[in-house]
């Protein structure tokens, strides 16, 4: 265990000059075997925010809490996200695979006549432009991750780049279109999807919404009628799909299972949602948590000041906007004090990681490394591990401490268990 000074030291040689591993290679696919190195866990809590590269979070002084918990947890100084955009870190993270999805487009709700992507073998991608995605499903082939993109989030050269710039991922033609939510209530353990500003009535045929007005607004039944008159594209879209990878699958889309519904998917406000549960002590086994994209670092064009964009994507923190790194720390803060502060938390093993989607999109040489913190109730702590760690990991991490098979690509041979941060 390392003391703050020298775990600093570490941290900032680690982030740096990271320690690369061998290319990917394709692994099984499918479902393997459990992986091992992670203890028995009883509650895991995922924090993602968004957009992000680690650099520009380390030592931020508009971020006092989240460097805090740098100094206090165990950290991930060599994590990588794999691809872009959002939604297929998302996927990655939750399904080990990106389906062959490389795009933040809506779901298409409830469609069971489509052919998904992994069995079309087909990417459905934000550009060229693609339409809605086919819900996830069966089996097939993903879409290869390029160590540089040149055609998706950019066109031509520098490309933005994937995971460092150097490692690539192969399609793998052993995908099964399913998620971590199909694994949890096959073993009898619950989950959910918790996302703030997502309207308390639920996450079907949600696109996006500021809490209470969605795309299904009508908004012509407001009476009397809006003047100026206001249409769906005024909302700020505080809630979004895309940070919901549950809503894209077929099996959650229709409750194949009734353990495993769009009813998993819960806002942070009402009786079943984030400070209810915690509050109670009835938080599932695996939590999944989105703060809204005001205060996940991410940013609205069309909300105040304090919400906008960074003004520049340049992957250092003079091109950040200050208000938006800090109302992502205090959103931070207030979620990992109301996990402490339940009374599950104090019961068996539990875990909370808190880690970003993505970097900012900075052109090479950028690489794709975010940060990635575990604080756990129990073992060591003030670990910081230079081992070479992806999406993938943190999916295979889980799977090992709830007993589950891994999945698609946290089957690889060469994704590695985050044993040393979850240990």
């Amino acid at each position: 265990m390392k003391k703050t000074t020298a775990a600093l030291s570490l941290i900032a040689s680690a982030l740096a000059s990271s320690v690369f591993a061998a290319t990917p290679t394709i692994g099984s696919g499918g479902e393997g075997a459990v992986p091992t190195g992670v203890p028995a866990l009883n509650h895991v809590f995922v924090i993602m925010m968004e957009n992000h590269g680690a650099w520009q979070i380390f030592q931020n002084p508009n971020a006092p809490f989240i460097n805090g918990m740098i100094r206090s947890s165990n950290v991930a100084a060599n994590y990588f996200a794999v691809a872009h955009p959002s939604l297929t870190n998302y996927l990655e993270l939750n399904g080990g695979s990106n389906f062959g999805i490389q795009s933040d487009n809506y779901p298409d709700w409830h469609n069971q006549n489509c052919t998904s992507n992994l069995q079309a073998v087909t990417t459905n991608t934000d550009n060229p432009a693609s339409s809605v995605i086919c819900p996830i499903s069966g089996f097939g082939t993903d879409a290869a991750t390029p160590a540089i993109d040149f055609t998706n989030e950019t066109q031509g050269q520098p490309g933005t780049i994937n995971i460092d710039g150097t490692k690539s991922i192969p399609a793998s033609t052993t995908i099964v279109g399913k998620s971590i939510a199909d694994q949890l209530v096959f073993a009898g353990l619950s989950y959910k999807s918790y996302q703030e500003s997502l309207p308390i009535t639920g996450a079907n045929l949600v696109n996006y919404s500021d809490g209470l007005y969605t795309n299904t607004t009508d908004f012509t039944k407001i009476m009397p009628q809006l003047t100026p008159a206001l249409s769906t594209s005024n909302i700020v879209a505080l809630y979004a799909a895309k940070h919901n990878p549950f809503a894209y699958f077929q099996s959650t889309q229709e409750g194949f299972d009734s353990n495993n519904t769009l009813a998993n998917s819960v806002s942070f406000e009402g009786s079943t949602g984030l400070w209810a549960d915690l509050a109670a002590g009835t938080s599932p086994a695996y939590s999944f948590i989105a703060p809204n994209q005001c205060n996940d670092m991410h940013g609205r064009g069309n909300s105040t000041a304090f919400c906008n964009y960074d003004p520049s994507d340049n992957g250092t923190q003079a091109g950040l906007n200050p208000a938006l790194i800090h109302a992502g720390d205090v959103k931070v803060e207030m979620i990992v004090n109301a996990i402490k502060a339940s009374k599950q938390w104090t019961v068996g093993r539990n875990a909370i990681v808190l880690l970003w989607d993505e970097n900012d999109y900075s052109l090479s040489p950028n690489t794709n490394q975010v940060l990635t913190l575990v604080e756990t109730n129990y073992g060591s702590h003030g670990v910081v591990s230079s081992v070479y760690y992806n999406h993938f990991s943190l999916l295979k991490s889980i799977e090992a401490g709830f007993g589950l098979p891994c999945l698609n690509h946290a089957c690889d041979s060469n994704v590695p268990v985050m044993s040393d941060l979850f240990n």
